[in-house]
């Protein structure tokens, strides 16, 4: 058979071709003439025995049979792809861990690796013995079992949930993407909306907030404006499909997209409906911040147009010069992404990625763009414009106005840099 011409037809083995010749080949086993990643290579080279023409050990015997895992695990060759919690706290109960987003593909967080933040450990709930409470400045308070909430119309929605707090303004940075923004999730949530909860009890003049309150050790408490409660809050009890993990707050938990994660009270057990908000620890002591000018800036709710490149990104290492997909994911509080723009010359100059379908409000976005490394010194980096023309900043911007000791809401580029051996290390480091 000849091979295809160099026109429509032949478009996809062309293109293959000119990779290979480009990128480089695999002969016997072994990497050579450019390029692909250090861990494939070595993968390739482990065991001979079972690489082409050779049949490989998995096929000589059957396989577990059905029934040996009643709840479906990862690949035991994916041990390390794994929540990222430092081992170095003084206490874990009060601590988070952050999902290993630079091992992730796609938008949709797996609920094994979302990310958590507890300010008083997981609680065991039962759900038959647990209750929402609402109450205050409505018509008629009520008490509703879960299976209360269940039979309200459900509706299921994908939203990110980020932590004010990821990361902070001030060194020692992180090492890699999900030290620097790893209290980052994004997942399918499924519940009732918060708006036909508050209609059902009847909504007062002068009802401005909502307080909430989750039923952990820490009752951890904040106050919802009324609009967010009737624009696109929910109350949820599935995650991407299943019942909310404990660390995620089953059985309930308040979902605002866009909304900072604290916000996001899990376990949730009261709203309050109020006229003012309740200016709990939360929001006072934590989760505000001094200005330069020794103001506080206080209720600030949005998480800002964000990106980051996970591959390649901090702790990975390019095996050669070639070809390489640049892939990160993009978000926005405010909706959604518009554009995400990438740099692989230190900002000098920015070329237009490819955003990967669906582009939702108030999720990641995966975007894309194709590099040919040259082998010398670079520095990349993306930049996300969301729907409003909001621009992300860099460091030394946000730095300018907000000062050292500002600690919530750090929405910078961030840099990567790859020196000539193909270690990929933190910029601002």
């Amino acid at each position: 058979m000849t091979e295809p011409t160099d026109d429509g037809k032949g478009l996809a083995a062309t293109s293959r071709r000119r990779f290979l010749r480009n990128g480089g080949i695999v002969v016997g086993g072994v990497v050579v003439a450019g390029g692909l990643a250090g861990s494939e290579a070595s993968a390739a080279t482990e065991n001979a025995d079972n690489l082409p023409p050779n049949v490989p050990d998995w096929m000589k015997t059957p396989g577990d049979p059905m029934g040996s895992q009643l709840y479906g695990m990862p690949s035991s060759f994916e041990k390390d792809v794994i929540k990222n919690i430092p081992k170095n706290l003084p206490q874990y109960l009060s601590a988070s861990g952050r999902t290993p987003l630079q091992d992730l593909d796609g938008i949709i967080t797996p609920n094994g690796l979302f990310y958590e933040r507890h300010h008083g450990g997981v609680p065991a709930i039962d759900p038959a013995q647990h209750r929402l409470m609402l109450h205050g400045l409505v018509d008629k308070p009520l008490i509703f079992t879960m299976d209360d909430i269940r039979r309200f119309p459900s509706q299921s929605h994908i939203y990110f949930i980020e932590c004010s707090g990821n990361p902070g303004y001030k060194k020692p940075y992180g090492k890699t993407a999900s030290d620097l923004v790893g209290l980052l999730s994004c997942a399918e949530w499924t519940g009732v909306s918060l708006k036909l909860v508050l209609q059902e009890a009847g909504l007062q003049a002068g009802a401005k907030w909502v307080i909430a309150e989750g039923a952990d050790a820490a009752a951890m408490t904040r106050s919802i404006p009324i609009e967010k409660c009737l624009e696109d809050a929910m109350l949820v009890y599935s995650q991407n499909g299943e019942r909310l993990r404990p660390q995620q707050g089953y059985p309930l938990r308040l979902l605002l997209p866009g909304f900072e994660g604290n916000m996001n009270i899990k376990w949730l057990r009261r709203l309050r409906v109020a006229a003012e908000p309740a200016y709990s620890r939360e929001e006072t002591s934590k989760y505000t911040d001094l200005m330069p000018d020794g103001s506080a800036r206080e209720f600030t709710f949005y998480m800002e147009a964000k990106s980051i490149i996970t591959r390649p990104s901090g702790g990975q290492r390019l095996s050669a010069p070639g070809f390489r997909e640049i892939s990160g994911i993009a978000w926005s509080g405010r909706g959604k992404i518009g554009r995400v723009d990438v740099s692989v010359d230190d900002g000098k100059s920015w070329q237009e990625a490819q955003l990967q379908e669906p582009v939702l409000t108030r999720a990641l976005t995966r975007f894309r763009l194709p590099w040919h490394w040259d082998g010398q010194p670079a520095v990349i980096q993306s930049r996300a414009i969301d729907e409003t023309g909001y621009v992300q900043p860099t460091l030394a911007e946000l730095l300018a106005v907000r000062g050292e000791n500002y600690f919530y809401h750090n929405n910078a580029i961030w840099p990567w840099r790859i020196s000539a051996g193909g270690e990929v290390t933190n910029a601002n480091a």
